[in-house]
């Protein structure tokens, strides 16, 4: 991964929640995330979640249903987590 895609994250979380998250906290919650959370509904749904929680955002019904949707359409690899990233920050 590299090194400007931790900051990326971290403004763009920033940006749309007002929050601030460490890089340690991204890092964290990304460790425990395996190609095969993207392609579980019920785990992506879990770390979509997580993240909410980590930034203390509700996150509505339709909203997760929506990212889920885009992550399964993206046609990113679940390996490619940079890719990802880029995809859900490009989004702002």
């Amino acid at each position: 991964m590299s090194e400007e895609l931790p900051k990326n994250v971290l403004r763009a979380v920033k940006m749309k929640t007002g929050k601030n998250v460490s890089e340690k906290d991204i890092f964290k919650l990304a460790s425990g995330v395996k190609p095969t959370t993207f392609q579980n509904e019920k785990q992506l749904r879990q770390l979509i979640m997580q993240v909410a929680g980590l930034v203390q955002a509700p996150v509505s019904e339709a909203t997760i249903d929506e990212i889920v949707s885009t992550v399964k359409k993206s046609g990113i690899h679940p390996n490619n987590l940079e890719a990802l990233m880029k995809m859900l920050t490009d989004k702002s």
